[in-house]
């Protein structure tokens, strides 16, 4: 029931500040697509399992399935903004705020090779995991 590779991935890359969403493969995009469309068939080629897409990202039932594993990150823009806002006071009063400098670090431009390092955490935490079940294989 936990720790699929899925979950692992949407909860290390959540866990970036100013991620605002996460989707896997077709991720939202499947919601407006046939059973049919979605499923990645497999075929033979070469004599070799191989699919002809990849709409699940590369993972099958929270399991890499080989393919390439396709995450997408959307990030918030920084909230101080140089514009003035609504806001209250700690006295209930309406004021407008403008915010003079950069408060808050922006990920924006950051965001591309933090994301990159979580997921490679989450797969090498993945493959330890592997091994400490099923002990050194062939491909660890």
């Amino acid at each position: 029931v936990y720790g699929k590779l899925d979950a692992e991935i949407a909860g290390a890359l959540m866990s970036i500040p100013a991620a605002k969403g996460v989707e896997i493969g077709s991720g939202f995009g499947a919601a407006r697509m046939q059973g049919t469309e979605h499923a990645d068939e497999m075929v033979l080629q070469d004599g070799k399992p191989a699919f002809l897409s990849n709409h699940n990202g590369g993972i099958l039932g929270g399991i890499s399935s080989g393919q390439d594993i396709i995450a997408r990150m959307a990030v918030k823009p920084t909230s101080s903004i140089l514009t003035a806002r609504k806001t209250i006071t700690r006295d209930a009063q309406e004021i407008e705020l403008r915010t003079k400098g950069r408060h808050d670090p922006c990920i924006g431009i950051r965001a591309v090779p933090v994301a990159e390092a979580m997921l490679a955490l989450v797969l090498a935490d993945q493959k330890l995991l592997d091994r400490a079940q099923c002990g050194p294989t062939a491909t660890s």
